[in-house]
């Protein structure tokens, strides 16, 4: 099932513009997240700019599943 999940994202990476989009934005945020939390001390701004790129992350995240699954609906339908 694992693998079957990745081969359909490698898919739509190759195929889908707004999924490869998303997945870049999703990448970009998780540097930055890495970055602030690899500070020994968050300041007050830092925590708030952790909290909204969690956020950000979360919603391409998402958006990135529903692309999966409306592709999975559309090639059932065909099958």
């Amino acid at each position: 099932m694992e693998n079957m999940q990745e081969d359909l994202k490698a898919h739509l990476m190759q195929t889908d513009d707004e999924f490869r989009q998303l997945a870049a934005r999703h990448s970009e945020y998780h540097q930055q997240l890495e970055t602030i939390e690899s500070k020994l001390r968050l300041t007050p701004q830092d925590e708030v700019e952790e909290h909204r790129l969690k956020k950000l992350k979360l919603h391409c995240k998402d958006q990135m599943t529903q692309i999966m699954n409306r592709y999975r609906t559309q090639q059932v339908q065909f099958q």
